[in-house]
C-alpha cells in the first residue's frame, strides 16, 4: 500500500522546503485508482483514532487541506445529525495534515487547542477545508488553523480554529 515506488522529490518549491512524507506519499496516490483512497487509509493507519470517521482526503497541497466524511450512522447523533464531535474530529485531521505539509522541515506541530462554532444541523456528509498562509522558520509559537466545514449543499455547519504550536525541531 505505498502508491508507487518512485523515489520522493526532494525540494518542494524555491523556498527550499522539503517535502514532507504524506505530501510525497499524496503526489503518487492522488492520480491512482482508488489512490485516494488508499492515501486516506494509510493516514488513518499512522493515527488510528481517524478511523473512527473514515475520512477521505479530496486535495492535499501546502497551506490547503480538503477532506470529506459521509453521513453514516457510526458518525450521527441522536436526532440523526452528523455529531458534533465527529465534525471537531474531521476539523482537527484537516488542520494537523494540513499544518504538516505546510511547516519548514525543521519545524514541528501539536495542536494546543480548539475552539468551534456549530452553526447548522449537518443532515448530510459533510467537507472540511484547512487553510492557512506561509509558516516560516522561526521561534515557537502559536499559529491558528481555520477550518470550514459545509454539508453537500455547500452551506457551512459548523467553524473551528484549530491552534497549533509550531515549535523548532529538536536537534
Amino acid at each position: 500500500m505505498d502508491c508507487g515506488s518512485e523515489t520522493p522529490p526532494v525540494m518542494a518549491n524555491s523556498a527550499r522546503r522539503y517535502v514532507s512524507a504524506a505530501l510525497a506519499l499524496w503526489r503518487r496516490c492522488e492520480s491512482l485508482p482508488f489512490g485516494r483512497a488508499i492515501f486516506s487509509r494509510i493516514i488513518c493507519f499512522k493515527a488510528p483514532y481517524f478511523g473512527s470517521i473514515r475520512p477521505r482526503f479530496e486535495e492535499f497541497r501546502p497551506g490547503f487541506v480538503r477532506v470529506s466524511m459521509k453521513k453514516r450512522r457510526a458518525v450521527t447523533n441522536h436526532i440523526g445529525t452528523v455529531h458534533a464531535i465527529a465534525m471537531c474530529n474531521l476539523a482537527e485531521l484537516a488542520a494537523g495534515t494540513m499544518t504538516e505539509i505546510t511547516i519548514p522541515s525543521g519545524m514541528r506541530w501539536l495542536p494546543k487547542g480548539m475552539s468551534v462554532e456549530y452553526v447548522k444541523k449537518a443532515e448530510t456528509g459533510v467537507e472540511a477545508t484547512a487553510s492557512v498562509g506561509e509558516i516560516a522558520e522561526g521561534p515557537a509559537r502559536e499559529v491558528p488553523v481555520s477550518v470550514d466545514i459545509r454539508d453537500a449543499g455547500g452551506e457551512t455547519v459548523c467553524r473551528a480554529v484549530i491552534a497549533m504550536w509550531v515549535s523548532p525541531r529538536r536537534t
